[in-house]
Order: structure tokens, then C-alpha cells, then sequence
């Protein structure tokens, strides 16, 4: 028996840890500790993958003081928090859906992932996990939060991304990846390292390098069976949620990776849609100290806190575009 589907141990063979994985099985739970009902009461955020109406998959970050998530059974957690309005999940949230989750504690380089079905309640979601599991602390950077409630900002919807944000994204220490099996069963994952680690080659086109992990390859045994993915890219001094949609490839060609410190794979990301949320997030954080594991960037001599993407031209009534726009950039 394992609890790996058949994309995981394709990757996990091709990356030659097909026995390293098999040992780490244990890890995997279906009941909710206590260690990790402790941990989830005292978060702030959760990220959280899925799949949207269109088949789309995004990540997407839902806050609240410490206590808005709980343990409420042996294996469900109820979320008190709801999507912010524009946001590429909130019509998905609002029917059953196969999600998955990461909670991560950046000041203490802790995180733990989840997978089940969200249901929605009048507070926000239950979630009936089918796994639970920790992870190892590589590539967060350390950084703690603060609450500056702020009002959130009409969702920019566009399909490639400005000149603004492709260069935030070369300055970002942190992004979530979300993916899923053709099932729809999700997981959602970090990704850390130093700024510039991940790179916006063009308005639609990222890469970021594939470092030493726990060996399980959640994401990549989904990519191995479903090409679809989501990225959620915090601005974290001004609480701006940048969300991406479309494909990721993995690049396992060695020579690749050689060129890239630390790299033993690449993946390459190709936008197909954009949502951008200013002040989607109440958390402020502080500046961040870097993972000691992170390998050395072409950029690792830039300020390691990105600079704050400049907020989005209003109309008249406050609006970033018309609602036909809106529409039609959707």
C-alpha cells in the first residue's frame, strides 16, 4: 500500500527517491494531533488551493486573528474567514471543493500541510481533511506579522502580467504554488529563496528553480498528471495578493538545472490569467531574516524586502477599469 498516487511515483522515479520517499509515508495522517490543532489555532493566515468553475487552478490567502482556525473533529477544521470580493476562488468556495492547504508560521519557520474538501458555512469553511502532514522548515524567511486592517482594493483581472509586477515578482524571497490530480484533489505548497530566485521572463512566462525537498513531490506528481497551477505571490509590507493561473512544466533535463545554483530541477510557469488584490491582506510584516539554506541568486545582492508594488490607477468612482473591462480581460 502507499499513500502516493500514480503522478507522485512517477516523479518520485524520476528523481531517482523512489525508496527516501517510501520511508516518509509514516508522516502522513488522517487525524488532526494535538501539536497540530495547537499550531493552527495560534496562525493568522492559511493559504488555500482549488479549482475554479473553468478548471483553473489558483491559491489564495484567507486571514484572521489567532483562533480563526480550529480543530473541530478528529479530522475537520472550520476556517472562520471568507475570500475577499474579486477574488479568484470566492465562486468555488461557495459550493463543495476539493482543496488544499498550507499553514505556515513564518516567524518560526514551522508549516504544515493539508488536504480534503472544503464545505461552506455561515462563518466561512469546513474543511474534512483526508491528509495531514509537517514539513521541513527550508527556505522560509523569517519574518513576523502585524494587523493594519485596511480596506481591500477592486480586483485587477488581466491575462499577463504589467511591467510593475513582473519586477516585483524578480524581488520576491516567498510564493505558493497550488496544484491538482485530474480528480481535482488539490495540494498547495512553499516556495522560498532569495529574491530573484523566481524570474518573470516575459509578461507571460516564469521560472524558478527546483531545490532539495522532503523527497514526496506532491507538486510535481500532480504536474506529472495535470499541468494546471496556481501561484499566490504576497507583497507582504502591503498585504497586495498577487494570484496567477495557467501551467507549469518541469524541466528535469540536469544540464538545465546546473546553471542555477542549488537547482536540481527547473519549472517553467506560463501566465494565462492574472487577479491582483491591494490590501487583500490585514497583515503587515516585518523584514525579513533569510533561510540559511537558501542557495545564491544572480540577485542575492538586492534588498532582500521587495519594494511595495505601486497601487493601480483609479477611475473616477475608484475603479481600476470598467466593469465591460473587467469582463472581457477575464
Amino acid at each position: 500500500m502507499t499513500r502516493y498516487h500514480r503522478g507522485e511515483l512517477i516523479a518520485q522515479k524520476r528523481a531517482g527517491l523512489l525508496d527516501e520517499a517510501a520511508r516518509l509515508t509514516g508522516m502522513f495522517n488522517t487525524e488532526i494531533p494535538w501539536a497540530a490543532a495547537a499550531f493552527l489555532a495560534a496562525q493568522p493566515m492559511i493559504v488555500l488551493g482549488a479549482t475554479d468553475t473553468r478548471g483553473d487552478v489558483w491559491a489564495t490567502m484567507l486571514t484572521g486573528a489567532p483562533g480563526f482556525i480550529s480543530a473541530t473533529g478528529v479530522s475537520t477544521i472550520d476556517i472562520a474567514a471568507a475570500t475577499t470580493p474579486g477574488d479568484p476562488l470566492e465562486e468555488a468556495l461557495s459550493a463543495p471543493a476539493p482543496v488544499g492547504l498550507i499553514a505556515i508560521e513564518p516567524g518560526t519557520r514551522r508549516r504544515l500541510r493539508m488536504n480534503g474538501t472544503a464545505h461552506p458555512t455561515p462563518a466561512g469553511l469546513r474543511i474534512e481533511l483526508a491528509q495531514i502532514y509537517g514539513n521541513c522548515p527550508k527556505y522560509i524567511q523569517k519574518r513576523r506579522p502585524m494587523l493594519a486592517p485596511a480596506t481591500p482594493g477592486v480586483a485587477r483581472a488581466g491575462v499577463t502580467l504589467t511591467a510593475e509586477e513582473s519586477a516585483f515578482i524578480g524581488q520576491a524571497d516567498t510564493f505558493f504554488v497550488a496544484t491538482a490530480d485530474p480528480d481535482g484533489n488539490t495540494d498547495a505548497s512553499h516556495r522560498g529563496g532569495n529574491p530573484g530566485f523566481l524570474q518573470a521572463l516575459s509578461p507571460t512566462h516564469l521560472r524558478w528553480p527546483d531545490y532539495s525537498g522532503n523527497s514526496m513531490f506532491n507538486t510535481f506528481g500532480n504536474l506529472e498528471l495535470n499541468p494546471r497551477a496556481g501561484l499566490l505571490i504576497p507583497d507582504w509590507p502591503t498585504g497586495t495578493l498577487l494570484h496567477l493561473s495557467g501551467t507549469a512544466i518541469v524541466d528535469w533535463n540536469p544540464t538545465h538545472a546546473e546553471a542555477v545554483p542549488g537547482a536540481e530541477r527547473l519549472v517553467d510557469f506560463t501566465v494565462e490569467h492574472v487577479v491582483r488584490i491591494d490590501n487583500a491582506s490585514p497583515l503587515r510584516w516585518t523584514t525579513p531574516e533569510p533561510s540559511r539554506f537558501n542557495p545564491p541568486t544572480h540577485s542575492t545582492n538586492r534588498p532582500a524586502t521587495p519594494g511595495p508594488l505601486p497601487a493601480v490607477r483609479t477611475g473616477p468612482r475608484g475603479n481600476r477599469a470598467s466593469r465591460s473591462r473587467r469582463a472581457t480581460e477575464r
